[in-house]
């Protein structure tokens, strides 16, 4: 595990807000950054398949897509089990 110090310049308002809703703890932060990561890796892919559709590529089917998602989750859990 890793332990991360971090300064962050809230205004007064979002960080009582924040504290209120309980989005100030280790696991609330862990669980918001793992949503931002998912939202960025699918607009990737969603861009990915802009620019294939752009250039007349064929649209992948969605055992295809699942592949690669597959492929990508195995290739995390192996650098975090190479990490651990």
């Amino acid at each position: 595990m890793t332990t991360l110090e971090l300064k962050l310049n809230l205004s007064d308002r979002l960080a009582r807000e924040a504290q209120a809703a309980g989005l100030l703890t280790s696991t609330a932060l862990a669980k918001l950054l793992r949503d931002a990561m998912r939202k960025q890796a699918a607009q990737t892919i969603l861009a990915g398949a802009a620019r294939a559709t752009a250039a007349g590529g064929k649209p992948l089917t969605i055992d295809e897509v699942q592949e690669g998602v597959n492929a990508v989750r195995q290739q995390r859990r192996s650098k975090q089990q190479a990490a651990a």
